[in-house]
């Protein structure tokens, strides 16, 4: 194949073009994401009882529901909260891999079957089904500047105005608005209502009869009579508009008619439908709506086209409003591959500079500086075949891939120089001579390392996810590379490289002069200690014994974990004040926190977007939540201005808070599986055990797990139980009063709940009217008193003459996960220990909980758990198929041992540099750690292809081993050293993304360095061993047929 394109050296630049242009125009193409979508499809039920608890809503709603999902196919696990606002919502949760529109439509056929069971109240509120990731990827909030507008007026803008545009947008999954938009407040006093001896119902009744839209028909309708002259609309009764109009409905007329409006009896006013949320952006008052990535959708783009919708708004926005973006996780993104996109040209440069070193030859290492376009290229052709995204990922495997690649080209380039050196020949005779020597080892390399990486592509889950993208750009790449090795290469050394005379190889002048001689030395020396090596064979196994040994250690040693965690220029802080709390006690803490971020950490943080009455552990009015935006990475390098360094002062800061806790956390590194970083998991009650000793075991937990050492920041993501006031009606009381139960029950969720009564119209939009008690009256449990309720005989009958009241606790936010009661708990692991200690500490602790209780994991830890099963797993199965590889390329069972006995020499390289960096054995160790296995066997198979093929023609193993050490010394250092160089820039990274980067980085260059300088003496040793003792066995097995002839 070869000689074919050596001798037409423009077919082989159409190909290396061909794939080129394929590959320019993939890119393109390609969408670009931060990571793939590593997060298992999810589909969110949300709904709202208005007025209800969390424990009436969780037994008429979310059971109700949850039964009907059970059974959906490809359901991994369903978790649910209910809150005390009667919101509730329901994340089910898919297995990899499921397609979320099928998903989304199961969940809503099952949801057809639930909705007749609902409440009537549910009902009318209607259920939302999305398929949405759990977090926010942008939150876009509006400020007015002047003063304006007061933060009503700003939520009903976002509500009327931006909020439709937005969920059009290509990509947005779902969105949640921080406020409300404005609704018909109508606020009852109960002394009025009582004077005209008139109850809530009444008024509902009254508004429902004459804020109405009435079809009326029109004149000369079809059929008409014969010579009809006209046609025309009849407009009946229209909805109202106006406060006005609705104080002037008419309640009743009395006997000596006089008339009672609704403006007698209560205050109308346009107001917030619920004033549960309120938003501070850097102190002003604010509104905001959070966006959610559709499942699958790409972040980058969509938060184009949203910050594109925003711009179209603009010109109508009302004077002196302002749009910000408190917080917005698209910059990372575009920071990360950025950052990975110049490490690849480092990259490049680096190499090119080593190649330079050993070729001193500008055209000879122009070749292989060729192969990288083409390569690259070509690789990013694949990666839209298979429909993969640009993201740090696949471009780390780039950066790795372009070590490798160029080692193929440079075998390819030293071979064809060290042959017309010693023999004279032309380049064209030289490189067709060279090819037939090495076309064996180059696709044995080839194989091998494709070999170590394809059986990551089979793994499930979603570290699958990770390892399929690294697979395959990486085996594509390889395949690649050999096959412009056995192409392209060829054809350029044919033609460009100049003809150098018998005995003259390297020059003799000047710096590489020095560098040649010195190099020679070096040389010399090697071949000595290979030779003493070879002689003494006892001692060096010995001590290759104890480097094993200390490998394994290390492996135990080595701390795990999933992900390393990142930068993403974001931060939150999690407010929540004791049970019982109003908002205006929350919003005092909400202010001294922002007060200190804006203040003291002002060089760090850009800005400060405060909600109160909202957080991801519940809702209520003991709930805040602070999405800080911090400066861009290149303004904020110094030591201690990182997202981790923020996060630990600011909760040392806040540990100070007297009244309220604050948990000041970053983001974790894959946005998609959950808010925060840590490990999170479910107290779950298996045993029907209660809420009470659910609780208990709660606060038993966090009591052992405040002192283990392992476990730092373990926190219940929910609420304390808080005083409730339970209240009872004596039925038989009410009887004997004449009092219905029904009109009772409607007047207590009128009057202290609130009551959507039906629509009305303000400036052209629908919106809804809603009725309740004046706030005087239903702040504390005397004021039931002020409410009274008619009996069938026409009195008013006081609410105190059949209730009577108890305070009781009771929780405001209950959790379910697959179907039990349960309660979710967060943590962190404490500096210096790894995810893994802390899951483990989790479960050592769960052993002493009382009987019925058990965990369960969710989220990133549930990935973690799956993955980290799977490693062992991968390593096995990797050196088997290499193995496999070497056996069927030599044909012998006992060459590939000699190649795969130095595995471990690379591996404890790798062990010691992620050690002394502190770094943990995560998803990117391991990518790193399979590509040193590679490497190292890649060293030792140049070694023994030669040491062979000398034994073959001949000569002793001793000198054949000796001879092929000193012969493939150059390229073997060469090739190591343009890797190593190729992904120092990743070791040293910074700014966004740089986790990661260190993580494959650190790892490789260990590896390298170890697989260099100790594989170069052991694989000579073990070949002489592995392969007498093959031999001795062979002739063992051949000695008694020769006596048998």
């Amino acid at each position: 194949m070869s000689r074919f394109f050596i001798d037409r050296p423009i077919f082989a630049w159409v190909i290396a073009l061909v794939i080129m242009l394929a590959g320019g125009l993939s890119i393109l193409s390609l969408p670009v994401n931060q990571y793939p979508s590593i997060a298992p499809p999810a589909v969110g039920i949300s709904v709202s009882y208005p007025g209800a608890s969390a424990q009436t809503v969780q037994d008429t709603v979310v059971q109700v529901i949850e039964q009907q999902l059970n059974g959906i196919d490809g359901l991994r696990y369903m978790s649910s909260e209910s809150n005390s606002d009667g919101s509730m919502s329901i994340t089910v949760t898919f297995e990899q891999g499921t397609d979320p529109d099928i998903a989304q439509v199961q969940v809503q056929n099952k949801l057809q079957l639930a909705t007749p069971l609902l409440p009537q109240e549910v009902q009318q509120q209607g259920i939302r089904v999305t398929k949405a990731v759990r977090n926010f990827l942008m939150v876009i909030g509006v400020v007015s500047t002047d003063g304006g507008m007061t933060r009503g007026d700003l939520s009903d803008y976002i509500v009327t105005n931006i909020q439709d545009p937005i969920s059009r947008t290509a990509g947005v999954g779902d969105f949640q608005v921080f406020g409300s938009q404005y609704a018909m407040r109508i606020w009852l006093d109960p002394a009025k209502l009582n004077n005209f001896a008139i109850i809530p119902t009444d008024v509902g009744d009254a508004i429902r009869a004459q804020n109405v839209q009435v079809s009326a028909g029109q004149f000369g309708g079809l059929p008409a009579v014969p010579g009809q002259q006209l046609s025309a609309t009849i407009i009946g009764k229209t909805r109202l508009q106006t406060p006005e109009q609705f104080r002037d409905i008419l309640l009743k007329v009395n006997s000596d008619g006089s008339q009672v409006r609704l403006g007698d009896v209560a205050r109308v006013e346009m107001a917030e439908q619920s004033a549960a949320i309120s938003a501070l952006y850097n102190g002003m008052p604010a509104a905001a709506i959070a966006i959610k990535l559709a499942t699958g959708a790409n972040a980058l783009d969509t938060a184009k086209e949203v910050r594109a919708t925003i711009e179209e708004l603009k010109p109508f926005f009302p004077a002196g409003m302002e749009i910000v973006y408190p917080y917005d996780t698209s910059p990372v993104v575009s920071a990360s591959i950025t950052g990975v996109v110049h490490t690849l040209f480092e990259a490049i440069a680096l190499v090119f500079l080593v190649m330079y070193l050993f070729l001193q030859n500008f055209r000879a290492t122009l070749i292989p500086t060729l192969a990288v376009p083409v390569v690259l290229l070509g690789t990013f052709g694949v990666l839209a075949v298979f429909g993969f995204s640009v993201n740090t990922l696949t471009m780390f495997a780039m950066v790795l891939a372009i070590g490798l690649l160029v080692d193929d080209a440079i075998v390819v380039v030293e071979n064809v120089e060290r042959v017309m050196a010693e023999e004279g020949l032309s380049p064209l005779e030289a490189t067709r001579k060279s090819m037939i020597q090495i076309q064996g080892a180059l696709i044995g390399i080839g194989l091998v390392l494709s070999a170590v990486f394809v059986p990551m592509a089979f793994f499930g889950g979603s570290t699958g996810v990770i390892y399929r993208q690294f697979a395959i750009t990486i085996a594509s790449a390889m395949t690649l590379s050999v096959l412009v090795a056995l192409i392209f290469t060829p054809a350029l050394c044919a033609t460009l490289l100049k003809p150098i005379a018998k005995g003259q190889h390297h020059e003799k002048r000047g710096f590489f002069g020095w560098f040649n001689r010195t190099f020679e030395r070096g040389v010399g020396g090697y071949e000595k200690g290979v030779r003493s090596v070879l002689k003494r064979k006892i001692p060096y196994l010995l001590l290759y014994v104890v480097l094993v040994a200390i490998m394994a250690v290390l492996f135990t040693r080595l701390p795990s974990s999933f992900l390393p965690d990142e930068d993403q220029g974001v931060l939150f802080a999690q407010v929540q004040t004791p049970a019982g709390s109003t908002a205006e006690r929350t919003q005092q803490t909400i202010d001294a926190m922002r007060e200190y971020l804006l203040k003291e950490e002002s060089d760090v943080v850009r800005s400060v977007f405060t909600v109160t009455g909202f957080n991801f552990a519940g809702r209520g009015q003991n709930s805040g939540l602070a999405f800080i935006g911090l400066k861009p990475w290149d303004e904020r390098t110094e030591e201690g201005q990182d997202v981790a360094s923020l996060a630990l002062r600011a909760q040392q800061h806040f540990n100070s808070f007297r009244d309220a806790m604050v948990f000041a956390f970053a983001p974790p590194a894959v946005m998609e599986l959950g808010n925060a970083t840590g490990f999170n998991f479910f107290l779950q009650d298996r045993a029907g055990v209660g809420h009470d000793v659910l609780m208990d075991a709660r606060n038993q937990f966090l009591g052992l797990a405040a002192e283990h050492p392992a476990l730092m920041a373990v926190r219940p993501n929910g609420l304390n139980d808080e005083p409730q006031y339970q209240l009872q009606i004596d039925d038989e009381k009410a009887r004997v009063l004449g009092v219905s139960l029904s009109s009772i029950n409607e007047t207590l969720s009128i009057g202290w709940g609130s009551s959507y009564v039906n629509d009305f119209i303000d400036r052209g939009r629908v919106k809804r009217v809603y009725m309740q008690g004046e706030a005087s009256s239903r702040m504390n449990p005397e004021d039931f008193e002020k409410w009274f309720v008619r009996n069938d005989a026409g009195e008013m009958v006081p609410f105190s003459a059949f209730a009577s009241g108890e305070w009781v606790f009771g929780s405001p936010k209950l959790s379910r996960y697959n179907g039990v009661s349960a309660m979710e708990i967060l943590g962190q692991a404490a500096p210096g220990y790894s995810s893994g200690d802390a899951m483990a500490a989790v479960e050592e602790i769960a052993q002493k909980l009382p009987q019925g209780v058990g965990i369960s994991w969710t989220g990133l830890s549930y990935e973690e758990r799956l993955s980290g099963d799977q490693a062992p797993a991968l390593y096995a199965l990797s050196l088997l198929v290499v193995f496999l590889c070497l056996a069927a390329l030599y044909e012998s069972w006992s060459i590939p041992f000699a190649v795969m006995l130095v595995v471990p020499l690379g591996v404890i390289g790798a062990l010691l540099a992620t050690l002394g960096r502190g770094l943990s054995n995560d998803v990117f160790f391991q990518v790193g750690l399979l590509t040193t296995i590679g490497l190292t066997a890649k060293n030792a198979i140049l070694i023994v292809e030669f040491a062979k093929d000398l034994h073959e023609q001949g000569m002793s193993r001793f000198d054949a081993a000796v001879q092929a050490c000193r012969m493939r010394l150059r390229p073997i250092v060469m090739t190591s050293l343009a890797f190593t160089l190729g992904v120092v820039p990743l070791a040293l990274a910074s700014g966004a993304g740089a986790g990661s980067s260190h993580a494959i980085g650190t790892g490789v260059i260990g590896g390298m360095m170890t697989a260099t300088v100790l594989v170069i003496f052991w694989v000579p040793l073990f070949y002489v061993l592995v392969s007498s003792i093959g031999e001795r066995k062979k002739a063992a097995d051949e000695a008694p047929k020769g006596d048998t002839q």
